[in-house]
């Protein structure tokens, strides 16, 4: 009996020493995610889209005269890419955009709106 009971400890000891290993390395979480926060100036109200390598995604409404803020989908973040904002006025066809921004997990950006 004694000769099965060393081995299973050896293999407990094992699993618990592997278990218990933590990266010393700080980085950032991997649910945290960057925001843009856009000022809307305009009467307009403003359809806001990151773009980024020929793909739109909307953010969301920012409506005429407030400040909201949008959360960056986490894949565009996280590939290291630049990232443009663009800005579709409600029954217009002005849609101005932003310069190509490096965003990186955590950052917040902030976007202007000018009155037309």
């Amino acid at each position: 009996m004694g000769l099965l009971i060393r081995p299973f400890l050896v293999i407990l000891l094992a699993a618990v020493i592997s278990c218990g290993a933590r990266s010393t390395e700080p980085g950032p979480a991997p649910s945290e995610s960057a925001m843009v926060q856009v000022q809307n100036q305009s009467f307009s109200d403003m359809v806001v889209y990151a773009v980024s390598g020929g793909q739109r995604i909307r953010l969301g409404l920012a409506t005429g005269n407030s400040t909201k803020s949008f959360p960056i989908p986490q894949h565009l973040v996280r590939t290291g890419g630049t990232i443009r904002f663009q800005a579709d006025p409600v029954g217009s066809d002005r849609a101005p955009v932003s310069e190509e921004l490096t965003v990186q997990p955590g950052d917040v950006v902030s976007v202007t709106i000018p009155p037309q």
